[in-house]
């Protein structure tokens, strides 16, 4: 005879599950990790430099400057443009400061101005493609400029 084994089922039988200890979820107002915390919001601006380069939405960006950066970076400088287009709040980056250093975005007082085309790699950045991309980089170059 085989002995019967209970399996806890969410709904159906309160005390079979595990007991939860109280203490365990944390109290309201603690501290939590950096992702969680609630982002300030802010308003991009555009700002039109007169800089040579290729529209936000372009395969360009998508192709090359997601492998310099990162796609988390990439997705967040199209959803600043986005933003600064529209005129429309958004919680602020969290890789802002990439974006500021690659010279994508601007910072003045505060404001974050985000550029209305995004500029072609430089010598910098297309070092660090990897032999392949970087050949067809200098091919999309050779299209774009003849």
């Amino acid at each position: 005879m085989t002995a019967a084994v209970k399996v806890a089922a969410p709904g159906n039988q309160r005390d079979a599950r595990p007991p939860v200890a109280n203490h365990a979820v944390p109290s309201p107002g603690a501290a939590t990790r950096a992702s969680a915390a609630k982002r300030p919001v802010i308003e991009p601006r555009l700002l039109n430099d007169g800089l040579v380069g290729v529209a936000p939405d372009s395969p360009y960006v998508r192709r090359f400057w997601t492998a310099v950066l990162g796609p988390t970076a990439v997705a967040e400088l199209l959803r600043l443009t986005t933003a600064a287009r529209r005129e429309t709040r958004l919680p602020r980056p969290l890789r802002l400061a990439q974006l500021v250093a690659e010279g994508l975005v601007a910072l003045d007082s505060g404001d974050i101005l985000v550029r209305s085309t995004v500029p072609l790699l430089g010598p910098r950045q297309v070092r660090r493609l990897n032999p392949a991309l970087r050949a067809e980089h200098g091919t999309v170059l050779t299209r774009l400029f003849t």
